[in-house]
């Protein structure tokens, strides 16, 4: 890649933090990363411990909010940022329903600002060479049972959650038509994987069935996800970001459709065998009500970027499951800081208030 510095925005939070990771160890780039997170409740510098010391001359954090107009102007010519991978959003469909509020001014016009700020380093003359919008199938809507999302699929939101990043798109596509910004978008589906914040469908079963506490099961739990590996998910957007062509979207999935009661199942079989309980953890599933605007079904085509970038996951569902039920297991202490709001209180004496 072309980049010398190169901005991720949320690299604190799951995705962003193992993109870090595989840009970083990823002999391809040679540049500087700098991380941007407010670190909000989803954000923890403990996902990225230790890469400032071993990358001391080519990785920065830096603690601001997307939504600060002056603070992302200041970054950007501080550290003469020429590319931005834009992971920064708010992303929990259950929080947009109680606070949509939130998802509004920081998925739409945290974006707005950091296209001005990459707008305002291209006219200035200073080289730019991309801005990738990380987005989501959830801004296509809701699928029958039969066909897959493509990249020509309609817009059609269907929680304020998808509709801000709906939003956010189009601003992207907006800002490559009208002023000409060498932009990409990457719509995935589910993502799984370590580091991700248990609020999740995957990790919160997996803790939960651990300590014995009830699945809570939305529905009939027949709503169908496409399920992406967090490793193939970040190799996509390298090579989108690398080879993918300026102005253009691509769809990014698992080829792993599963319905969410057969996931859970599957997490308390793996469980069961790799540390039995005294009884079968699928006893601990409990049927909840569901939540409003409950899309029913998700599948990703992802036929463009196999085609033209080569790409296509290098797991399955079963080994990325089962990598992930291990990693949650091998590190309890990550999850007990999460659960119980001990990290909070470091990031607070490390870098104040939490945004």
């Amino acid at each position: 890649m072309k980049s010398e510095n190169l901005l991720v925005t949320g690299g604190c939070g799951f995705i962003g933090s193992n993109f870090i990771r595989c840009m970083l160890a990823d002999a391809g780039f040679q540049g500087r990363i700098i991380n941007l997170d407010s670190l909000t409740y989803a954000g923890n510098p403990e996902n990225l411990q230790g890469l400032a010391e071993e990358y001391a001359d080519r990785y920065v954090f830096e603690k601001a909010d997307i939504c600060d107009a002056s603070a992302i102007q200041e970054i950007f010519s501080r550290y003469r940022v020429d590319s931005v991978c834009h992971f920064a959003a708010e992303s929990h469909v259950d929080r947009s329903i109680k606070r949509p509020e939130t998802f509004i001014q920081t998925n739409i016009a945290g974006t707005f600002n950091l296209l001005e700020a990459a707008r305002g380093t291209a006219s200035q003359g200073s080289t730019f060479h991309l801005f990738h919008h990380i987005s989501t199938d959830e801004v296509y809507g809701s699928l029958g049972p039969e066909g897959c999302f493509t990249e020509e699929t309609p817009y059609r939101p269907n929680s304020p959650y998808s509709a801000s990043k709906a939003s956010s798109d189009h601003l992207v596509r907006a800002y490559h038509e009208t002023y000409g910004l060498p932009t990409t978008i990457s719509n995935c589906s589910n993502n799984y994987g370590p580091y991700q914040f248990p609020e999740k469908l995957i990790p919160l079963v997996i803790l939960n069935a651990l300590e014995g506490k009830a699945l809570p099961v939305y529905g009939d739990g027949k709503n169908v996800r496409d399920w992406l590996y967090v490793t193939d998910h970040c190799e996509a957007i390298v090579e989108i970001m690398r080879r993918g062509t300026r102005g253009e979207t691509y769809n990014i999935g698992g080829h792993a459709e599963m319905e969410n009661i057969s996931i859970v199942g599957m997490i308390c079989d793996l469980l069961d065998e790799i540390a039995p309980a005294k009884a079968p953890r699928r006893n601990l599933i409990t049927f909840v009500k569901d939540r409003p605007g409950h899309d029913r079904r998700y599948a990703i085509d992802f036929t463009k970027l196999n085609r033209e970038l080569g790409w296509t996951p290098k797991e399955s569902f079963a080994t990325g499951l089962r990598k992930t039920v291990l990693w949650y297991i091998e590190n309890r202490g990550w999850s007990e800081r999460i659960r119980s709001g001990a990290y909070q209180n470091w990031i607070q004496e490390n870098y104040g208030k939490r945004s």
